[in-house]
């Protein structure tokens, strides 16, 4: 008996002293401030809760916005289709490029990467203090990056989050992993309400079976699926896909007239970068369910969302899932 007992007292200190290793690291982990301790997606799982940004259960993640090449030879897409919100941008020449805010879901690659704007920083403000992936700007540019709440985590800044891909002409190669890029901005805020609402289609609407947004350089059809129920996308008169080989395309289309004007900024050849004033009002055109919604936009600042209206004042809800944000040139 007295054998047993000290065999019982002797594995209650190991187990003790287990215990104490663990809560001695635990303390040192917590308190060290750099980027490799800080809890990563993959460490610690996001709360699961409805979306502000889909109206659909998911993991809530920190807010990366990641900025995609829309060149034809940089298509198809790898990780678009898992983007909460895609925003359909017009750069110089009136070519497009795309921009996906991740939260929902965080797939292991996505790309290609292409260069940030003055504008997006105006754009990004509603979610606070996203992360942004982007491939790199002018000088000039990237003084105004850091200077904004932003957490800019470009291809120079955060090489390790970035490859380039062997099978791509560059530079439409350049491809993120997002829960690396996170990992480099452990503070990026999660999401909050931006402004959209989500609930069945209200009564009117016209029939529609498609509709195009044009740039200079640049069209945008989306045609209603009744078999998918979405509006499936097209890039310059060809089916928009994923490298799933899925076509592309989302529920809720919202065609938003904003003022683009010329910014203070050119490209490397010279060509003056749009400017696209998110922050205002005026109107806007929502697809869903094989209809179109006339509604108005409004965002008084640039820190709140943007509200979508009809004519008689109510919100005009999105089908729940991804939603696509087109800026077409003020009418």
């Amino acid at each position: 008996m007295k054998a047993a007992s000290r065999v019982r007292a002797t594995r209650r200190i190991r187990i003790g002293a287990k215990v104490l290793a663990l809560v001695a690291t635990a303390s040192l982990t917590v308190g060290a401030p750099s980027y490799a301790s800080a809890p990563s997606p993959e460490d610690a799982p996001a709360p699961r809760i409805t979306s502000p940004f889909t109206g659909q259960s998911a993991r809530q993640n920190p807010v990366l916005a990641v900025k995609f090449d829309n060149a034809r030879r940089a298509r198809p897409h790898t990780g678009l289709d898992r983007a909460d919100i895609v925003y359909v941008e017009k750069v110089e020449g009136g070519m497009s490029r795309l921009m996906g805010v991740y939260s929902s879901k965080l797939p292991k690659a996505v790309g290609p990467v292409r260069s940030a704007r003055e504008s997006d920083i105006e754009l990004l403000r509603q979610f606070g203090r996203p992360a942004l992936a982007y491939s790199g700007v002018r000088s000039a540019l990237q003084k105004v990056l850091r200077n904004s709440p932003l957490y800019a985590r470009s291809h120079g800044r955060v090489p390790g989050a970035y490859f380039r891909h062997s099978g791509r002409p560059a530079p439409h190669n350049l491809f993120v992993r997002p829960k690396a890029l996170l990992r480099s901005a452990p503070r990026a805020d999660r999401p909050t309400d931006i402004g959209f609402r989500f609930g069945p289609a209200p009564e009117g609407g016209a029939r529609t079976a498609a509709r195009t947004v044009r740039y200079a350089a640049a069209s945008h059809t989306f045609r209603w699926s009744p078999r998918q129920g979405r509006w499936l996308a097209s890039f310059d008169g060809a089916p928009a896909r994923s490298t799933s080989g899925r076509q592309l395309g989302a529920r809720t289309i919202v065609i938003q007239h904003v003022t683009m004007r010329p910014s203070r900024f050119k490209d490397v050849n010279g060509a003056v970068t749009p400017y696209i004033e998110t922050v205002g009002r005026g109107k806007a055109t929502v697809l869903r369910d094989g209809k179109r919604y006339a509604t108005r936009w409004e965002r008084p600042t640039a820190e709140g969302g943007t509200t979508f209206t009809r004519p008689n004042g109510e919100p005009m809800p999105f089908a729940p899932g991804q939603v696509w944000m087109v800026y077409a040139d003020r009418r």
